[in-house]
């Protein structure tokens, strides 16, 4: 899923189905199911815009920034060269200059196309 209020343009969410707010309560299936989804994820991202880099990560409880602390969700941030600006710091806010439903439409079109046994 779409971050709502990205860091960065094509900010991506995994979520897993189990309803968990910390990975053990996860099954191990399911845990290995998400990072193959986000290798989707960041494949389709890097065909469609070509990013620099990406920044994963898990925020768990909400003293780690968990914005829905009783449901864990692994954060995909594509980054390029260069991405932060003076209106993160000095305006308090974020521009990002992509729409959300189009870039919705984009990456879910890119993660359904087919592939070969290893890509």
């Amino acid at each position: 899923m779409l971050n709502l209020y990205p860091y960065n343009g094509g900010h991506v969410m995994v979520v897993p189905r189990q309803h968990a707010g910390a990975l053990p309560d996860i099954p191990p299936f399911e845990r290995a199911s998400m990072m193959e989804a986000a290798t989707r994820a960041c494949r389709a991202i890097s065909d469609l815009w070509q990013p620099h880099g990406f920044n994963l990560g898990l925020n768990i409880g909400s003293a780690a920034g968990a914005g829905i602390p009783e449901h864990v969700h692994l954060h995909i941030v594509p980054r390029w060269r260069g991405d932060t600006n003076f209106m993160s710091t000095v305006g308090g806010t974020r521009v990002i200059s992509q729409d959300l439903q189009q870039a919705h439409r984009q990456l879910a079109e890119a993660m359904h196309r087919p592939r070969g046994p290893h890509s």
